[in-house]
């Protein structure tokens, strides 16, 4: 007589689906995020791993055996893919960039740039931030309504560093342009035959106009970023060459546009949906700078990155092997019930935890301290300085141009002055 064992049948692992490019994802990614925490915190899909717990997330950031250099050689995949042959410039600008170098080009780059982008020089941009932020609200109060993407957070990240650069007036309304072309060199993989004619026609004409500011700059210094770049060096006299200035100010713009425009929109909205949380705005400066770092952990800009695996490892039980790619999720790591107790909260008086809505180890965001800087002014204006603020509509539609960013396409609001 045949028995049966009375030992309970283990459930079948539940498959969680995970697309990047679904209307569904771009609409609210966090469940789907909740979901691979739960079932399967390591994925395999897409030809790549994709990480959701922040253990590992922060663990991969923090380990310098993963490489960021991805995007050079993906840009050239991608080109040859299409046929297009002629990726000399863009190649070189991932090469020498500090968003994708590894050690030692990153450290030397990093060791230069840091003396530039310090907490004391960011700090002082506070009154050129404010009175941008103060002329595109003066319109807004004016006009009783406005379109917080297109009036504020997209057009004060270009106004922000065009000032700081002090760049020739006549480029100042070609560089949103030119970063938004740009902007494709962080996902390669997005990118048609068309793209990268033009891609390669703007970062040609972008480094000519930036190189062309700095003969005179040498002539006669002065406090912007560019005579301070100028300035930079080591104490044995390392500086930066003039081509690899001219990179660092096109990926100030390119790394740092999308991101502040996004940081600004999704905070808002958060504060928006979170009326109560909107009011302790008002207590203080604390207040404001709590409302900036808890938007960055709620709902970061910068939702995903990628990583090359540069030896073999195991993590979570899944061995993975060098060469492979891996996807790191920011914003599932922020959403960690292990890490932030009531993760899907928005709350302003949260304590511990450290979100990763910057990136994390070398690689971490190095315009991030002014990106928080203009969300702090954002903010002050929007909740601050208006006694009312409301949505014109429930209706929300999200970009489409990038997989890794999560931002507005627009958020109009109604806007009364405080009297």
């Amino acid at each position: 007589m045949t028995t049966q064992s009375s030992d309970p049948v283990a459930p079948a692992r539940t498959r969680v689906r995970f697309n990047p490019f679904s209307a569904e994802f771009r609409h609210d990614p966090y469940p789907i995020y909740q979901q691979l925490r739960e079932a399967e915190p390591v994925h395999r899909t897409l030809g790549m791993w994709v990480l959701t717990r922040h253990a590992e997330v922060r663990g991969v950031l923090h380990d310098r055996s993963f490489s960021a250099g991805l995007i050079p050689s993906l840009v050239t995949r991608q080109a040859e893919r299409l046929g297009h042959c002629s990726v000399e410039q863009i190649e070189r600008l991932g090469r020498k960039s500090l968003v994708f170098t590894d050690n030692p080009d990153h450290a030397r780059l990093r060791g230069l740039v840091n003396r530039v982008f310090t907490a004391r020089s960011v700090e002082s941009l506070r009154p050129l931030v404010t009175r941008i932020a103060g002329d595109l609200m003066e319109r807004a109060w004016r006009d009783g309504g406005f379109d917080v993407i297109a009036d504020l957070a997209a057009p004060l990240p270009v106004a922000v560093l065009c000032e700081w650069m002090d760049l020739p007036e006549e480029l100042r309304g070609r560089v949103g342009p030119w970063t938004h072309d740009i902007r494709f060199l962080l996902e390669p993989g997005m990118m048609k035959a068309g793209d990268f004619e033009r891609v390669c026609a703007v970062v040609e004409e972008f480094a000519a106009a930036i190189d062309a500011v700095l003969p005179e700059r040498r002539a006669r210094p002065g406090s912007d970023l560019i005579s301070q770049l100028l300035a930079a060096r080591t104490g044995g006299g390392d500086v930066l060459s003039d081509e690899e200035l001219v990179f660092v100010c096109i990926m100030c713009f390119v790394a740092g546009n999308e991101t502040t425009k996004s940081l600004i929109g999704n905070g808002t909205l958060a504060l928006l949906r979170n009326p109560e949380q909107a009011a302790l705005l008002r207590r203080g400066p604390e207040s404001v700078e709590a409302a900036v770092t808890e938007a960055l952990r709620y709902d970061p800009p910068l939702q995903l990155t990628k990583r090359l695996a540069t030896r073999d490892i195991q993590l979570d039980g899944a061995r993975i092997s060098a060469g492979e790619q891996i996807l790191v999720c920011l914003g599932a790591a922020n959403r960690d019930p292990a890490v932030f107790a009531e993760p899907d909260e928005f709350d302003l008086t949260r304590t511990g935890g450290g979100h990763l809505g910057f990136g994390h180890g070398m690689h971490g965001c190095l315009g991030g301290l002014l990106a928080e800087l203009q969300a702090q002014v954002a903010f002050e204006y929007l909740f601050v300085g208006s006694e009312y603020l409301a949505p014109r509509s429930a209706e929300l539609e999200w970009q489409d141009h990038s997989f890794i960013v999560r931002g507005l396409k627009s958020l109009p609001v109604d806007v009364r002055r405080v009297r």
